[in-house]
């Protein structure tokens, strides 16, 4: 039996209390008494700390050690695989290579740059670490703003001489530095909120059409003859050109593709237009060329023995041949690119009774799209170029930048717009600016889609990038007189200038750059500075959602897609930089490199081609003339000779502005650390570890 307690007097004292009073009592001194008063009683609010012993905050507190044991041990498991896979690059330099860039001298000047803020940003972090330690805490964050507040010692508090330079220190970055970086932030800053509002204006357009269901249409039979005593068809001669460059992976998919195109053949002439300086290759696409030939195919195969202006040379050379005067429209695709057979009855129709039309551009569509996390990253980003920019531009007004392959130009409208010009390496932007200036017009097909590649590698995809955001600003540069004296509309001038090419091509690399990975690691160390939580998380990730909208499926890598958009923007930044002011690297053409995967089919049919290689060659001499027979033979034979190189090692680049500005992050993340400042270290910690693992090359496939 419990012992009595003494209830009577208070069961006296209370019994005017509705409900029924119930008492536990419990022998077991493990347990406190728990007194109910009555039904209401359970839910009012109690004190937390009543009821429980010392046996209960014990385990409490061991299941809180091991969670946060746990959560230790995951970010140390996670930081040695990242110093593990320093060292081995960087100590044994095993598949190690430098950035050729940063080997040949360019792009030294940004490097220095941000080496110098990483310098910087290590004395500061050394200096307020000593004051953290001496217990010199001057300055705290206010609750309602995001600015810091300063409460600086007197004269006589001051101890040392240290002391003294840290109290001077904090003076002069209050009053000098500190309103320097707020003014660049808030320019940036305004720059970043024009840039996310022109984002949502496209948003709003692509909604507007998806509603309306507005997109170009065609007649059920647009080539239809009144002629009965012919075909019934009067179909338009058209020209196709497939430009390439040692393409020794893809050129024998795209040749095919193309040649099984539905269009009379007698309106049909094929230009293969190769530039590989690989003897080899040159023979690989001789022989592809011959077999669809032999199977009466109208193809041609050119090669330049000068190999002048690039891609942009390589179209004009074929263009100024005479029977190309014959034809009313050209196709152009590129080496990756594979066309479905009715590319061309969903594209040419739309230039019937059209006769301002210069322009039918088909949408891209990617086979690898889900090879790596660097191919999906991509593919959210030309979703968005493809299913917003491009399609809204062109239903509201008729231009946009042609991509430089799956398109049909009206041949009349390349010649009246100067045709092709090798000034840029953006020659596609280029023949589009001058048609739009001339007055063409272009049309979006968003239904039309053709199958390329993506590049699988950081390496190629730099590469690829630098050439896209270098040749814009060096086109901006040579077309900016012509835009202001052309004969269009001011509206359209106004939206060149300021949307086209600066908002898009020029401000958009320029506050990525600056505000992300700039100023806010420096505002770290210059808390008078601190930029707002919506700048650096509301804002960024609602702007990612929209950029993501057009492929659904890519939401779950919303997180890795921001923090990997602000990592290119160092890329991005540098290119529009040499562009802008016309570097060495700005007229710089490099061919992406491509690893063929063009189509799923030929991936599954590699065994079956290999196995009839030997075959295809047999019959291939048999059809050949006698010079390219013996020039065949000669590359047999040295072939034969040559002896079997062993596989080539993939080998990992180091990219040394990435590398450092993910030291600059980390360093800034861990000062965020003496302020408290949640939000700004979490962004920073992931950002920095996102410029780590694109330093060491540790995202997509490695080149061999």
């Amino acid at each position: 039996m419990a012992p009595g307690l003494g209830f009577s007097k208070w069961w006296a004292k209370d019994n005017s209390r509705k409900g029924t009073p119930v008492v536990v009592t419990m022998e077991n001194p493990n347990y406190s008494v728990l007194e109910i008063d009555g039904p209401d009683e359970a839910f009012r609010p109690v004190d937390k700390d009543r009821g429980k012993n010392a046996k209960q905050y014990t385990w409490v507190l061991l299941l809180k050690a091991h969670r946060a044991v746990n959560c230790v041990s995951w970010v140390g498991n996670l930081m040695w695989a990242l110093l593990g896979s320093v060292k081995k690059r960087l100590i044994f330099g095993e598949g190690v290579a430098m950035e050729e860039s940063e080997k040949s001298g360019k792009s030294k000047l940004l490097f220095r740059l941000i080496l110098t803020f990483l310098l910087m940003a290590l004395s500061f972090l050394a200096f307020e670490v000593f004051a953290h330690l001496n217990g010199w805490h001057y300055f705290q964050n206010s609750s309602n703003n995001n600015n810091s507040l300063h409460i600086l010692p007197n004269a006589s508090e001051i101890k040392g001489l240290f002391h003294s330079v840290y109290v001077f220190w904090l003076e002069f970055r209050a009053d000098y530095i500190a309103p320097l970086i707020v003014s660049l932030s808030n320019f940036c800053v305004a720059l970043f909120l024009i840039q996310s509002l022109d984002r949502m204006i496209l948003c709003l357009g692509c909604f507007w059409i998806k509603y309306k269901k507005v997109k170009p249409t065609v007649e059920k039979e647009p080539f239809k003859s009144n002629d009965l005593e012919g075909v019934g068809f009067d179909y338009p001669m058209v020209l196709v050109q497939i430009p390439m460059c040692n393409e020794k992976e893809v050129y024998e998919q795209s040749i095919s593709a193309v040649c099984q195109l539905d269009w009379p053949k007698e309106r049909l002439l094929i230009q293969v237009l190769d530039d590989s300086d690989d003897e080899s290759i040159q023979w690989l696409i001789k022989a592809e060329v011959t077999k669809w030939s032999q199977k009466g195919v109208n193809i041609i195969y050119r090669h330049r023995l000068v190999r002048t202006g690039y891609k942009a040379g390589n179209l004009k050379s074929a263009m100024n041949c005479d029977y190309v005067k014959d034809y009313e429209y050209v196709a152009i695709f590129d080496a990756d690119f594979q066309p479905n057979p009715d590319f061309l009855k969903l594209t040419v129709p739309h230039f019937k009774d059209n006769p301002e039309l210069g322009l039918v551009q088909a949408r891209w569509t990617f086979v690898n799209k889900d090879e790596n996390l660097l191919t999906r990253l991509q593919n959210i980003n030309l979703c968005f170029h493809f299913e917003v920019e491009q399609q809204v531009n062109g239903v509201f007004l008729n231009f946009f930048g042609f991509n430089g392959t799956a398109g049909v130009w009206r041949i009349k409208a390349l010649e009246e717009s100067g045709g092709w010009l090798e000034r840029t390496t953006v020659e596609d932007m280029d023949i589009a600016v001058r048609a739009h200036l001339n007055g063409w017009k272009f049309i979006f097909v968003n239904d039309v889609k053709v199958l390329c590649e993506l590049p699988e590698s950081y390496e190629a995809y730099k590469k690829q990038q630098h050439r896209w955001h270098s040749g814009p600003m060096h086109l901006f540069r040579l077309c900016l007189p012509a835009i202001i004296t052309s004969k269009i509309t001011f509206f359209k001038k106004a939206n060149l200038i300021l949307l086209f090419f600066l908002l898009r091509k020029l401000i958009l690399p320029f506050y990525s750059f600056t505000l992300f990975c700039i100023i806010l690691p420096l505002t770290m160390f210059v808390p008078e500075a601190e930029l707002p939580l919506w700048v650096i998380c509301y804002v960024p990730v609602f702007m990612s959602f929209l950029n993501i909208l057009p492929s659904p499926g890519s939401f779950p890598f919303i997180v890795p897609y921001l923090l990997f958009e602000n990592t290119m923007s160092v890329t991005k930044f540098n290119a529009m930089i040499s562009g802008l002011f016309k570097l060495g690297s700005s007229y710089e053409w490099v061919v992406t490199k491509k690893a063929g995967r063009s189509s799923e089919s030929d991936l599954l049919a590699v065994e079956e081609r290999e196995s009839k290689a030997m075959n295809h060659h047999t019959q291939l001499l048999r059809g050949t003339s006698d010079s390219g027979l013996s020039e065949l033979n000669k590359l047999k034979g040295h072939q034969e000779a040559t002896p079997p190189k062993s596989p080539t090692k993939k080998t990992n680049k180091i990219f040394k502005k990435e590398l450092t500005l993910a030291f600059l992050l980390l360093t800034a993340a861990f000062r965020s650390l003496l302020s408290a400042q949640g939000v700004h270290f979490y962004f920073l910690l992931f950002q920095g570890v996102t410029f780590l693992l694109v330093g060491l090359d540790l995202i997509g496939e490695q080149m061999s």
